[in-house]
């Protein structure tokens, strides 16, 4: 690679962040981080990196969408038999990272997932445009497939099938709540001395306040 990545760097100094500023609840903080991405149009702001790890202790990432965040859960869709459904299906522990560039600030959440109920997951499906509905059922998501042709032939019939009636939302198709057990927020400054602090929840469904090294 002839590209010079060493010199690739930029400073940070929009904001600071000191334990005077941050709530004892952690979804507060959240609440104020993530309204001021979307205010400010930040570029994809419930953008979430979420990890998992496979049966055989491998981790794997991909980007999901955040849809909500409700009784101290953040609450994300997908395919159930995707490569994420079947690592959450044998280990529900799992990661989710917001990175807000523009704002020079990262939210780094772990804790643990699981399904939401049937009713949930229709009312949420169901609030889905047309096509992303016929695109859920249609799509083997994680699977190889021959050909981008093939998948559009089956959006065109799957989509003829469902004319004029509601979609059924797959079986296969559904969210997921996470409970997270541990919540860093990390705000970029100056000479790399970032400020990081971390929620730890307590056994008593508190949580306990560090301010981590950079």
């Amino acid at each position: 690679m002839d590209l010079n990545l060493r010199s690739v760097r930029q400073e940070y100094t929009k904001r600071g962040l000191s334990r005077n500023q941050i709530p004892d609840n952690p979804f507060l903080l959240f609440e104020q981080w993530l309204g001021q991405a979307i205010s400010q149009e930040v570029n994809e702001p419930t953008a979430m990196l979420v990890g998992t790890v496979s049966p055989e202790g491998h981790p794997s990432t991909r980007t999901v969408l955040l849809k909500e965040v409700v009784d101290q859960k953040f609450v994300f869709y997908t395919n159930y038999l995707s490569r994420k459904g079947k690592h959450i299906a044998e280990n529900p522990a799992i990661s989710l990272s917001f990175v807000w560039h523009e704002l020079e600030r990262q939210v780094h959440i772990e804790g643990f997932a699981k399904p939401l109920s049937p009713t949930i997951s229709d009312e949420y499906y169901h609030s889905r445009p047309y096509k992303s509905q016929i695109g859920a059922r249609i799509s083997p998501q994680s699977q190889p497939i021959p050909s981008r042709f093939k998948l559009m032939r089956e959006f065109v019939k799957e989509s003829a099938k469902w004319m004029g009636r509601e979609i059924e939302r797959p079986n296969n198709w559904g969210g997921y709540e996470v409970e997270p057990i541990r919540i860093e927020f990390w705000q970029g400054r100056p000479s790399r001395l970032h400020d990081r602090f971390l929620y730890e929840k307590e056994a008593n469904n508190s949580w306990k306040i560090n301010r981590l090294a950079p």
